[in-house]
């Protein structure tokens, strides 16, 4: 009788990461052929436009292991796009999704794969011990607190992308195919049931981060205006807010005038009125325009990526 081997497969995002590929890909061996040696496997690398070696270096390995595939980018399209190709790809009994930097450490797979088996459908990494410097914990825990203010689904704020997921999970995220993507939130959104498991932060050796401030807030925003219309509530609360002071502040003046005979400095007035309404007016326009210019965007039905180079198919 032929035993069914159960299938696993392992989507890893690469973007000048040469210094990390050849450490990274041993350990990951490694671990897959001690922890999961009744499996078979297949580990899927996402070249979203590396301007180093890592191309070549991941060619060099796939020539000597077929099971590493290797999908590259016409350029860089971001590494949340880079994501949902290696979904788009892996049809596998169970996904794993983690980033190549070497804090995503391939030892601590087996720990989320047990935790798995204990009925739930995700299990995602929760860092102990994070090995970011002090400004980056700062900005990420500003970005996640405010992010948890303004978005109206049950969302647990998490922004490590190394989980461990089933299939069904992976087919239903497939259906979301908007350009302004936060992977992390659409696996919450279609649901199934998630949990956590604590595992030690890795200390990235070679590279540096490629999340700046910048691309932060970026995330930030595709996640705030891709799950929440709360700034468009915040803004209507703001100019009702205004017209309230603003009845309240004509009405004393009237009664000063007509009772209490005060001058009125008119022009102070007027002047700070007029700053007021124009920051708020700057402030609306931006928002409505963000709103305006992702569904621009997603109505040109452009591709979310384009395919240089592949050894999948």
């Amino acid at each position: 009788m032929k035993i069914i081997k159960k299938k696993i497969s392992v989507i890893i995002p690469i973007y000048n990461e040469e210094w990390n590929i050849n450490e990274i890909y041993n350990r990951l061996i490694k671990t897959l052929d001690k922890d999961f040696i009744n499996f078979s496997y297949e580990i899927i690398c996402i070249d979203d436009g590396s301007s180093d070696d890592s191309l070549k270096l991941l060619k060099k390995i796939h020539k000597e292991d077929s099971n590493l595939k290797i999908i590259q980018f016409s350029r860089n399209f971001g590494h949340h796009i880079a994501i949902t190709a290696w979904l788009d790809y892996a049809d596998w009994d169970y996904i794993i999704m983690m980033d190549w930097d070497l804090q995503d450490q391939p030892e601590e797979i087996i720990k989320l794969y047990n935790k798995l088996l204990k009925w739930y459908d995700v299990v995602y990494w929760n860092r102990i011990n994070k090995q970011f410097w002090f400004i980056k914990r700062i900005s990420s825990k500003l970005f996640n607190f405010l992010i948890s203010k303004m978005i109206d689904e049950n969302i647990i704020i998490n922004s490590t992308i190394f989980r461990i997921m089933k299939k069904e999970v992976l087919i239903n995220i497939n259906k979301l195919r908007e350009h302004d993507r936060y992977i992390i939130w659409l696996i919450w959104w279609v649901w199934f049931s998630h949990t956590k498991q604590d595992i030690i932060h890795g200390k990235r050796i070679y590279g540096q981060s490629k999340y700046n401030f910048y691309s932060q807030l970026k995330l930030a925003l595709n996640a705030i205006f891709s799950f929440s219309n709360y700034p468009l509530r915040l803004i209507i609360k703001i100019w009702l807010m205004f017209v309230l002071i603003s009845i309240i502040y004509i009405i004393t003046i009237i009664y000063n005038k007509i009772y209490l005979w005060e001058a009125l400095l008119w022009w102070t007035s007027l002047i700070a009125s007029i700053f007021l309404i124009w920051w708020i007016q700057i402030i609306t326009m931006w928002v409505i325009w963000e709103y305006i210019w992702r569904s621009y965007i997603e109505n040109k039905k452009r591709p979310l990526y384009i395919i240089k180079y592949n050894t999948y198919e």
